[in-house]
């Protein structure tokens, strides 16, 4: 088993393919964090304050189900975590996930696919459901990244 996992939630594809290259050059395992219900395009309309993703992001308590806790996250020291940034931050869902296993000694490096924001504070939002875990951000990426390029950005975890 790799001592490497790439963990991505991705409602459009794009980030799913970053995430992909990236355990392509890291020979990390690959895992998808899938919510039990999928993201229709309205759900994801930023411009409706009644979508499903807006009403989700305006309360940080808000936990999506998970479709599964299947994610083999013993045997992993390092943890890449992607996800699309949604207004300013990671989705709540990555919060889900990370609540959802013991991530205790375990270094967990962000990466995310953006429109044109930066992480915010998604660190921020994210250490307290996993607080024995040490979560760095990591690097934005656009969907034409290339295999090498994630390959010598990870060397340095």
């Amino acid at each position: 088993m790799s001592s490497k996992l790439v963990a991505y939630f991705s409602a459009s594809g794009v980030t799913a393919g970053v995430a992909k290259k990236l355990a392509e050059a890291t020979g990390a395992d690959l895992y998808e964090i899938k919510p039990a219900k999928t993201y229709s395009s309205a759900d994801l309309n930023w411009n409706d304050s009644n979508s499903r993703s807006s009403v989700e992001m305006r309360d940080k308590k808000f936990r999506p189900e998970l479709a599964d806790k299947n994610a083999k996250i013993e045997g992993h020291d390092v943890i890449f975590i992607g996800f699309p940034i949604w207004w300013y931050v990671a989705p709540t869902i990555i919060n889900s996930f990370l609540e959802s296993y013991d991530f205790s000694g375990k270094k967990i490096i962000l990466f995310a696919t953006s429109g044109g924001s930066g992480f915010g504070k998604a660190v921020e939002g994210l250490q307290p459901s996993a607080p024995n875990a040490k979560i760095q951000e990591g690097k934005l990426f656009k969907r034409n990244v290339s295999v090498e390029e994630l390959k010598k950005w990870a060397e340095e975890f």
